[in-house]
């Protein structure tokens, strides 16, 4: 069943990027360029939601957070590349495929790529968990922890500073 949920959600959230625009190259150049705030506009908003939904069930008692420890060598290096192959490539993970989806066939090149990338992280594994994949080992920690306050108090944070830049963006014409 959660395989389904899954399934349901991916195609939801396809579908969204697709409505919003956010599948279309000159959005995704844009950005680069930092001349086009539609996808951080739309990736903040699906961050914020996500946010709310999972510390809501979380409260609720509905699920278990797992948590994976903050490494910032690996978040440094794994960011790094995910923007140069974005940068690259013109597509992130998520608008390559939905751009898939769409019929426009060059997103398989960028597909390929992380599929390459991934299966050469498979194998660099073993060789990285001892030394980049441990540098900045924080332990398994969140925001809320480390400032010792609720996760709404954070919550609410990001989302008036979200909202906030939502207003430059729009002012600007961003």
């Amino acid at each position: 069943m959660e395989l389904f949920i899954g399934l349901g959600t991916g195609f939801l959230f396809g579908f969204l990027l697709q409505k919003g625009q956010v599948l279309r190259f000159d959005r995704q150049i844009g950005f680069l360029l930092l001349k086009d705030m539609t996808i951080i506009k739309f990736m903040a908003s699906s961050v914020l939601v996500g946010m709310v939904g999972i510390y809501a069930c979380h409260e609720a008692g509905l699920i278990t957070l797992s948590l994976k420890a903050t490494n910032v060598g690996a978040i440094v290096i794994g960011g790094l590349i995910f923007g140069i192959g974005w940068a690259i490539a013109g597509f992130c993970p998520g608008t390559s495929v939905g751009a898939l989806a769409e019929g426009r066939f060059h997103a398989l090149w960028a597909i390929l790529g992380m599929l390459v990338g991934a299966a050469a992280y498979a194998e660099l594994y073993p060789a990285l968990k001892g030394n980049i994949l441990s540098w900045g080992n924080y332990g398994k920690i969140t925001l809320p922890q480390l400032l010792s306050v609720s996760p709404w108090v954070v919550i609410a944070a990001w989302i008036i500073a979200a909202v906030g830049f939502f207003i430059w963006a729009e002012k600007k014409g961003l």
